[in-house]
């Protein structure tokens, strides 16, 4: 209903899928336990075991999805001069030209070329995201099996398979500590995104059960990121990281370097170490039946999760009412209690903070429509515009919002009040992005980088990687030559 007197205006509603992180500072710290037996051993079993033929065709579908989304943000996040600092940096020490780097010229050994892969999948926080744990999984676990089948070459079904296996991995470690370990400061993408890499690297690599063990007890022993690092270079370096240390640890394994068989679930072993959660049921629970990567979910905008359903609300009233900056008098908000945690920086100064800012989120999606990674630069960050009216912008918490809820009601200066409440943001699984979205999303990332027809030519092997005969035939379409 829309009234033209300050009686509020309701507007629909769209979708977010997430966990709370926490409900309160209690329940984020409360100790949960489960039988710990032989966890590392179980899922080293299985990983061993599990064949492509028995993976159901949604799962296999997503997987591809979640290939395709990884193409596009690393060729996207290539140009970044994150990326530019870490390819100068490594340079002079990297060894053979093993692996090919998206977007790029440069060649680099199969370590370095996952790292610095994993950084450009990254760096514009437009990656892939398990909902439940805000694990973003593509990044280690595709940036590390890409890079291995430069060297090693491997078909597109054995991929694929691996590829489920290691985002399946990573999701579910990071189920059974997920919110405890990521609310005392970890990033999870780095801690559980390492044990995928491997699990994933290992399983191309053949490794028997043994050495499955002893690689995910080398993972254990690298977990890597903080969230402190949000808003800087250093967030990217953490899944970039993961799919290095990840692979590293699937390497040595195959050489049989050991390691404790019960480095997840020993006493001082990784999960007691780094949260007061342990729920192992989530680890070995239901394998082959229960699938988390057939709930991995793709950003339609470039920036934290929990920024969504505010950058979804803003979009909508700005397209319904054709709302313009000028008329603006203010912005409130209601919103769960980690939207301000994470993304309360009222005065970014560059791209990166912004998107850890609430405030230029919902100015900058109301200004321009959109919410993707040019929203998310400097040039918008530093936009006089913008500017202004983030200082209109007022979040204030409110526990009883769920992170995937926000109430917005923007006062125009003729005193209308337009409010729209969002109960799910588009990219959720309840509105989750089409196969179309992903392609546009994946043509807007590669624009000015690579030319149409050889985007064309990548997306065309990841919608097909099932049938390629190499899965290196992928990074082949989507550098670029000297």
């Amino acid at each position: 209903m829309i009234t033209m007197s300050r009686r509020r205006v309701l507007a629909g509603a769209g979708a977010l899928t997430l966990v709370p992180l926490v409900k309160t500072r209690a329940a984020a710290t409360e100790t949960v336990k489960s039988d710990p037996k032989d966890v590392t051993a179980t899922l080293a079993r299985y990983l061993v075991n599990a064949r492509y033929e028995d993976l159901p065709e949604n799962v296999r579908q997503e997987g591809v999805r979640t290939l395709l989304n990884y193409v596009g943000v690393a060729i996207g996040g290539s140009q970044h001069e994150t990326v530019d600092v870490a390819v100068a940096a490594l340079t002079p020490f990297s060894g053979p030209p093993q692996a090919r780097l998206f977007g790029r010229t440069e060649r680099f050994d199969i370590m370095n070329a996952a790292f610095v892969n994993g950084v450009s999948s990254h760096i514009f926080d437009y990656d892939d995201t398990h909902l439940k744990t805000i694990i973003h999984p593509g990044g280690p676990v595709i940036s590390a099996i890409l890079a291995l089948s430069e060297m090693t070459p491997v078909n597109g079904r054995d991929f694929l398979n691996a590829l489920v296996l290691g985002v399946e991995t990573a999701c579910r470690i990071g189920n059974a500590v997920y919110p405890n370990h990521y609310y005392v400061g970890w990033h999870i993408t780095g801690t559980a995104g390492v044990f995928g890499a491997a699990a994933a690297a290992g399983r191309l690599m053949g490794l028997t059960e043994q050495q499955m063990v002893w690689a995910l007890g080398l993972a254990a022993s690298q977990p890597v990121g903080l969230r402190e690092s949000f808003g800087s270079m250093n967030k990217s370096f953490n899944p970039g990281r993961a799919a290095a240390d990840g692979l590293f640890a699937a390497i040595l394994a195959s050489k049989n370097y050991t390691s404790s068989d019960g480095m997840i679930e020993a006493k001082r072993g990784w999960a007691n170490t780094i949260s007061t959660k342990q729920d192992y049921r989530e680890i070995t629970g239901d394998l082959g039946q229960r699938y988390e990567a057939a709930l991995n979910t793709y950003k339609p905008f470039a920036c934290g999760i929990v920024l969504h359903p505010a950058i979804d609300a803003a979009i909508q009233l700005r397209n319904e009412y054709e709302v313009t900056a000028a008329q603006v008098a203010s912005i409130e908000m209601r919103v769960n209690p980690l939207v301000l945690e994470l993304t309360g920086k009222k005065t970014p100064k560059e791209g990166l903070e912004g998107k850890f800012s609430v405030y230029h989120s919902v100015a900058v999606a109301l200004i321009e429509g959109a919410g993707g990674e040019k929203q998310f630069s400097d040039r918008a960050v530093q936009d006089p515009t913008v500017v202004a009216l983030r200082g209109k912008v007022s979040p204030t918490i409110d526990p009883t919002m769920k992170p995937e809820q926000v109430e917005m009601s923007i006062t125009l200066n003729d005193g209308r009040v337009l409010t729209k409440r969002i109960e799910h943001a588009i990219g959720s699984l309840e509105r989750p992005m089409s196969n179309a979205d992903l392609e546009r999303k994946f043509k807007d990332l590669a624009d000015d980088i690579l030319p149409p027809q050889q985007i064309a030519t990548v997306m065309e092997r990841c919608w097909r990687v099932e049938t390629l005969a190499t899965a290196a035939d992928i990074v082949a379409a989507g550098c670029k030559t000297a």
